[in-house]
């Protein structure tokens, strides 16, 4: 219910953009028609298939696997059912959930989780919330035919993104259809003759098929038996943990991932793990490098971003150049499709070092997971100037950035 099947469904929904492109290329016929539970049995089966391989690479290097609702008895005891386990260290790593807003009718409502295995696909759904989950799922409904409207209580969606690149995103998700409604939100849901019938902020009321809520995920802590053996929870439900490590308030409990609020991102859970095992079996430092995570938003367009925001920038660094370039893509000059991509490169002033690296547009992720070592390895602008371009590709345009655009700070920077 994360990464892997939402990315899979993020193909399947670009398919039909796909074959109207394929037109201005020559290609003529009838279109191919989608069948959702062709797409649900094939994601279902290769994500069984992944479950086996994590299961024996476990079984094959000697770990003991118990199926079963764990609860912490004391600070060296976990109980499974009837069976007892004792450990010198135990760490809790159970990730998070999404969560509802407390409106009326929400139980009426889905979460991301559901939408993985719904029996059939609604014709007119609404997604509440403007985080990268709300994004994506828009985009993925909307690419398989059914009309989306996605609603958020901020006035502008992806907050915490850089300003110029998630008003990129709505701009272009707007022109292909997707209807996003800004500073508005949900204050109850109730069964309607024709579905389940909206009531916004705003005091209007909608019909929906479906409605899904996007608003956020709670680490996964509750009923563990850790506020019973004294462990520190934020107000969250975050397990609270040393800023330099992973160990909580119970020093034989240890804890990282989601269910540590830091950064929701399977990499940097997988980071987390090989910094404690490095320290715990291999006797290095117990550190973890956050500095220049690079992610991903696989909207439609899709996005990539690593470093710091121009906002963020200006107030580490005050002075910055910031290089930007929009242009359709080559593909699009014959496809007719009028999507554009965006670029941005921002520079500290002073040491001509990229701070920040962002993109949307088609392979956005594969583009930036490449320049996140350049940024990492403190590359400057003289040295994205000094590579040479891979032609034609939408990746050169990051070399080929030479005149900063030099705006002062936008006002929309602070924009939330």
């Amino acid at each position: 219910v994360g990464c892997v099947p939402k990315k899979l469904f993020v193909y399947a929904s670009h398919v039909r953009e796909d074959v109207a492109d394929a037109a201005g290329f020559g290609w003529s016929g009838e279109p191919p028609r989608f069948d959702w539970p062709t797409l649900l049995e094939n994601k279902n089966r290769e994500i069984a298939r992944l479950n086996g391989i994590y299961d024996g690479l476990l079984k094959n290097a000697g770990v003991e696997i118990h199926w079963g609702r764990a609860v912490l008895i004391d600070p060296h005891t976990v109980e499974i059912g009837d069976l007892r386990f004792t450990a010198e260290k135990i760490l809790v790593a159970t990730g998070s959930w999404p969560v509802k807003p407390d409106v009326p009718g929400a139980e009426l409502a889905i979460t991301s989780n559901e939408a993985f295995f719904l029996d059939a696909l609604p014709k007119k759904a609404l997604i509440v919330g403007g985080g990268y989950i709300a994004v994506e799922f828009a985009g993925i409904w909307h690419g398989l035919d059914v009309d989306v409207t996605l609603a958020y209580r901020g006035p502008h969606i992806l907050r915490g993104f850089d300003d110029d690149i998630r008003f990129h995103v709505a701009e272009q998700m707007r022109e292909k259809g997707v209807d996003i409604r800004c500073l508005v939100n949900v204050t109850s849901i109730e069964k309607a003759d024709a579905g389940l019938r909206v009531t916004f902020t705003d005091g209007t009321q909608e019909t929906f098929d479906q409605v899904m809520f996007a608003t956020g995920r709670k680490p996964n802590t509750a009923d563990l038996g850790l506020d019973e053996i004294g462990v520190e929870l934020d107000d969250n439900g975050a397990i609270m943990v040393g800023e330099e490590g992973f160990q909580s308030s119970v020093p034989s409990i240890w804890a990282l991932g989601d269910v540590i609020d830091r950064y929701q991102l399977t990499p940097v859970a997988i980071a987390e793990a090989m910094a404690l095992v490095r320290f715990w079996w291999q006797g290095g430092p117990l550190h973890m490098d956050y500095d220049n995570i690079p992610t991903a938003v696989f909207s439609q367009p899709p996005m990539g971003t690593v470093g710091l925001t121009e906002a963020q920038a200006r107030e580490r660094y005050g002075e910055v150049d910031v290089y930007m370039s929009s242009f359709r893509a080559l593909k699009n000059t014959l496809s007719g499709n009028p999507e554009k991509t965006l670029m941005k490169l921002i520079v500290e002033k002073v040491s001509d070092r990229v701070v920040g690296a962002h993109m949307v547009g088609p392979d956005a992720g594969e583009i930036v997971q490449g320049i996140a070592i350049a940024l990492k390895a403190g590359a400057t602008k003289a040295d994205f100037d000094a590579t040479v371009g891979i032609h034609p590709t939408s990746a050169e345009e990051f070399v080929t950035m030479r005149e900063p655009i030099n705006r002062p700070e936008p006002e929309r920077a602070a924009a939330e």
